[in-house]
């Protein structure tokens, strides 16, 4: 495939197997798409996709799946631990291979285009898609949950949605659609019941606290667990590794009297950001090879051998 997205659709469902077997049903109808990894975490109540394929068929299959979920989700009755504004709380465009930023940037806007006008939920974009500078940010959309969007949809002009109603849907909420660069989402469990401690080391780390540099991360309830994790994002892995988020939980961990039960990553990492040590320096709980993007595409065919 000479033109290759990665799409990381982030699904408010990580408890009903039969809606998340529906989901992947409707992507592995869409020819030209490859689902590499599902992960589904019963905390969070959050399922994450990572799909690569060519543009135009992904484009069918995420508005498959922003359909079958508006049908199956009722965000009313849905509580977990992880922020989120809609059935499917965002959808990412990443460029892979013959396929630049911006034309990311424009299938992000014709799939909004679409799920506006023909599903109804309203549309917000965001990082390199973003037409309102100020909504670039994910976590500036999120703010204040379902209910502090409506109220800034409802009385400031700016928050009118890109594309759809002014009004969040019912049940599917909205949805963040954008472009961007590769995302790590990672996590650390501690030893710990005190969900204080997993927030604390978070504002300490994290780049908004005067932590590292291009590093989100929150402290939540592992209710499944008994446990505590801190819940990261890296949003360069060039300017924070894996490795280096990693150090940091723990020597804050440390710090504070807390050890750590073990770590895991959400999704595929590109190859660029692994080395073969991490599995004993980060503590992971499990591994697969194929948790390498690279190598998961090429099981499809999608690189070169």
């Amino acid at each position: 495939m000479d033109r290759l997205v990665e799409c990381v659709p982030n699904v408010s469902e990580g408890q009903d197997k039969a809606v998340l077997a529906l989901l992947t049903e409707r992507i592995q109808s869409v020819p030209n798409v490859a689902l590499l990894d599902l992960h589904v975490d019963p905390d969070h109540h959050r399922s994450v996709f990572t799909l690569a394929g060519g543009p135009e068929a992904m484009a069918t299959a995420l508005f498959q799946v922003i359909r079958e979920a508006q049908q199956d989700i009722d965000l009313r009755t849905h509580h977990g631990q992880h922020p989120r504004i809609g059935a499917v709380d965002v959808v990412p465009w990443i460029p892979l291979r013959g396929v630049t930023m911006e034309e990311c940037a424009g299938y992000a806007k014709d799939l909004g285009r679409r799920v506006g006008r023909e599903l109804g939920i309203p549309v917000f974009l965001y990082e390199q898609a973003a037409i309102v500078p100020s909504r670039a940010r994910l976590d500036v959309i999120r703010r204040g949950g379902l209910s502090g969007l409506q109220e800034r949809m409802d009385q400031e002009p700016e928050w009118k949605p890109d594309f759809g109603p002014n009004v969040l849907h019912p049940t599917a909420g909205a949805v963040a659609i954008g472009a961007r660069f590769f995302l790590i989402a990672f996590n650390v469990i501690l030893k710990s019941q005190d969900v204080q401690v997993a927030r604390r080391i978070a504002r300490t780390i994290r780049s908004s606290g005067g932590g590292l540099p291009a590093l989100k991360a929150m402290g939540v309830t592992l209710s499944s667990k008994g446990l505590v994790q801190v819940s990261m994002n890296l949003m360069d892995f060039r300017q924070t590794s894996l490795r280096g988020a990693f150090y940091a939980v723990e020597r804050e961990s440390h710090r504070l009297g807390v050890e750590i039960q073990e770590s895991e990553i959400v999704g595929l990492v590109p190859q660029e950001s692994w080395d073969a040590a991490l599995v004993a320096d980060l503590q992971l709980k499990s591994w697969n090879p194929e948790g390498v993007l690279e190598v998961a595409c090429r099981k499809y065919h999608l690189f070169p051998l």
